[in-house]
């Protein structure tokens, strides 16, 4: 039951009859076809966080771990993916937003609690961003001058500022529409570069070690973190608010998206993640176009993509932040109105800011991954889509269905609360050996 509120918000009774109030939203929906939305995924999974996979993945699991993880994880985010798309009308409303669902399905608690790992979780994948963004334009620096006078926290704070301009020219996420296609011209750039190059420097390099490196103990740790990092890969932590840009009939139509992300989508990442390993074995860095030998233009013009991309791939995962703001302070008509542009410049400048300084302050990406992954990507993606599919289709299942659901967020809630402290672990260690504001 819906109910209208005076300030233009929808107050709906959630499935356990408990009041939630639903702001209306200041964004477009409803508008893009799924093969856009498919393209927004391609997006998030092939952005320049693929360059980081060989070393954060493939090194600490090897050839067998790291293969059949891939495998694993990008099938069983397919499947969470699906559950949490099937909800989106769950009780014969659209949820827009994954708090949204979580509330009506669970109540207001669980309604806030989403909000707060939803937005952790895209607020820490936005650091890396603003890391890898960094590293590409570090990169293309010691390509031409490699005096060491320009540090990393210098081209993490130029890359913030190219970031926020963005943020601020471009208003909601359908307004990306042509830059969805420049980002796929920008991946294939970096990554037929990092495929290209590492396949050369793998025939012409002597045999590689693909031992996993490390302690005992170290290695039980990195193993822990790569399991984080592999769904990490796969999932954006936002599909709900991505399915309320999709037209009707919105359910079919977000599983045509999914079914292109993880099946086309996932080729290109597949590619660079495989080749870099292959290529420089235990020593594949966490920012593959620094492995890579080749022409100097070449390697500029890769790097540059990848920084580029990154810009754009931020605004994506920033989109439910921006939404939030823009509807709680009611930023709607044209982008070009200067409450409007003002208010983008302020809010928008200011959370990009916040984002920088973290980056610059803690610039170790692998461990970024891992954190992200066991905190906000297991919980979000695998623990509640697998809890409220029992939930909301609870009279539907059969007993054998029930028990797969809960065996999935028993598993899922031990491999976060393990991840999560081997992410830590890591975070720890690398802090010893780098000072903060570290030139990595």
């Amino acid at each position: 039951m819906d109910i209208q509120g005076g300030d233009g918000s929808s107050k709906i009774y959630s499935h356990e009859q408990l009041i939630i109030e639903i702001p209306e939203t200041a964004h477009k929906i409803s508008s893009d076809s799924w093969f856009q939305a498919g393209f927004v995924l391609t997006t998030g999974i092939n952005s320049a966080y693929v360059l980081g996979y060989s070393g954060a993945v493939m090194v600490p699991l090897g050839w067998v771990g790291g293969v059949v993880g891939l495998i694993a994880a990008t099938a069983i985010s397919l499947y969470a993916n699906i559950l949490i798309a099937r909800l989106h009308e769950f009780g014969g409303k659209r949820h827009i937003r994954y708090r949204d669902l979580a509330g009506y399905v669970y109540g207001p608690k669980a309604y806030s609690l989403t909000w707060l790992l939803q937005y952790v979780n895209l607020f820490m994948i936005n650091v890396g961003y603003i890391m890898l963004a960094g590293q590409a334009l570090k990169a293309t620096y010691i390509i031409f001058r490699d005096d060491g006078a320009m540090k990393l926290p210098y081209f993490i704070a130029i890359s913030g500022f190219t970031c926020a301009i963005f943020a601020i020219c471009i208003p909601h996420l359908s307004a990306l529409r042509i830059w969805l296609g420049v980002s796929t011209i920008l991946s294939i750039v970096y990554i037929a570069t990092a495929v290209t190059l590492s396949l050369r420097d793998g025939i012409q390099s002597p045999p590689r070690d693909y031992s996993i490196p490390g302690t005992h103990s170290s290695k039980i740790f990195t193993i822990i973190g790569a399991s984080a990092s592999l769904v990490f890969a796969f999932n954006t932590g936002m599909l709900p608010e991505i399915q309320a840009t999709v037209r009707p009939p919105v359910v079919s139509n977000m599983v045509k998206a999914l079914y292109f992300q993880f099946s086309v989508g996932v080729l290109p990442l597949y590619a660079v993640v495989f080749m870099g390993y292959w290529a420089y074995g235990n020593g594949a860095s966490s920012y593959l176009l620094n492995n890579v030998h080749g022409p100097l233009w070449l390697k500029t013009f890769a790097n540059i993509s990848a920084f580029f991309q990154s810009v754009i791939s931020l605004h994506i995962f920033a989109s439910p932040m921006y939404e939030y703001l823009d509807t709680k302070y009611e930023i709607q008509g044209s982008a070009l109105a200067l409450r409007n542009l003002l208010f983008r410049i302020t809010v928008r400048g200011g959370y990009v800011s916040i984002t920088t300084f973290v980056s610059a302050a803690l610039p170790f990406l692998g461990d970024f991954m891992s954190l992200t992954g066991a905190i906000s990507t297991f919980p979000l993606t695998f623990i509640l889509a697998n809890h409220m599919y029992l939930v909301a289709k609870a009279k539907n299942l059969t007993r054998f269905q029930k028990s797969w659901h809960w065996l999935n967020v028993c598993f899922f809630g031990i491999m976060a609360v393990a991840a999560a402290t081997a992410a830590l672990r890591l975070i720890a260690v690398d802090s010893k050996t780098y000072h903060f504001f570290a030139d990595m």
